[in-house]
């Protein structure tokens, strides 16, 4: 029975274990944040351990150590998680390819007051300010004029302030009103499932707009049109993601690919295409085997 490395537990480790289980792969959970990791020495894992790494962990000092010390092949590696994280190179790269995305400018500070006006009225209002390196939904703000995206930016002034920070990027975004959010799943080139994941109507009443599920959405199995599926099939190939989640936005009769990633989270089966965790499972064997 091959052994896998799983990095994150929560809801993929839950899902994932049994059905593979029955495949003939021990999912095994390999927590690698929030804990003391020696370096030297005895170490947490031995090389002999696992044979394969589900994906690279999300953080990438802890991952680079932990990558290290199991010596796996993943089946998405730290170039597929970097490549999908790069919020601003995957738009760059998707409407270069001529795949359709939302209106987008990036922002690297620091900038002054009137590139930033300039860069601000190249849209219709409201935009949406996304920071480039984080998850979830978090630190992206829907602004309605300039006064208000003049004043998101100096909260990211702040932050970006800081010698530390790394990342000292944000982008401007057109906002697709009444937009249905959906991620669509592609493994190995295939398209193997959907959600729709949609905020309660109490939720949407009270100015909500951020379908993200850890802020209360839900996420329903959906069956996507043939022209949508293709286009997931077409951003995975074009990243040259193995496995990777490709979240699009259907505005009116527009559908844009508004972010990739390619550590998604495993939903419950029946959200899948029939036969995904046989899917999933060869793939895994593929690439212990490589």
């Amino acid at each position: 029975m091959l052994t896998l490395a799983v990095a994150n537990r929560a809801e993929t480790f839950e899902r994932m274990a049994e059905p593979l289980a029955e495949r003939g792969i021990e999912a095994r959970h390999c927590p690698v944040s929030e804990r003391t990791v020696p370096l030297t020495g005895e170490r947490p894992w031995s090389p002999d351990e696992f044979d394969v790494g589900f994906v690279f962990p999300g953080r990438m000092i802890e991952g680079g150590a932990a990558d290290a010390a199991l010596d796996v092949p993943w089946l998405n590696g730290r170039d597929a998680v970097l490549t999908s994280r790069n919020k601003a190179g995957v738009i760059a790269r998707l409407d270069r390819a001529g795949l359709p995305v939302p209106e987008t400018t990036l922002v690297s500070n620091p900038v002054d007051d009137e590139e930033l006006i300039a860069a601000f009225e190249r849209f219709d209002p409201p935009v949406v300010v996304k920071p480039t390196s984080t998850t979830r939904g978090v630190g992206v703000a829907r602004v309605d004029d300039l006064d208000s995206f003049l004043g998101v930016v100096d909260y990211l002034d702040l932050v970006h302030d800081f010698q530390a920070t790394g990342d000292k990027s944000f982008l401007i975004q057109e906002y697709l009103p009444d937009a249905r959010d959906y991620r669509a799943m592609v493994l190995d080139g295939e398209f193997v499932g959907a959600v729709e994941r949609r905020l309660p109507d109490d939720a949407l009443a009270a100015g909500q707009w951020k379908h993200n599920v850890h802020r209360g959405a839900e996420a329903t199995g959906v069956d996507l049109p043939d022209e949508w599926r293709r286009l997931a099939e077409r951003v995975a190939a074009e990243l040259e993601l193995s496995f990777v989640g490709v979240d699009l936005l259907a505005s009116g009769d527009q559908v844009v690919v508004s972010e990739t990633n390619a550590r998604p989270t495993i939903d419950a089966e029946t959200k899948y295409e029939p036969g995904f965790y046989d899917r999933l499972a060869a793939s895994i064997r593929q690439r212990a085997e490589e």
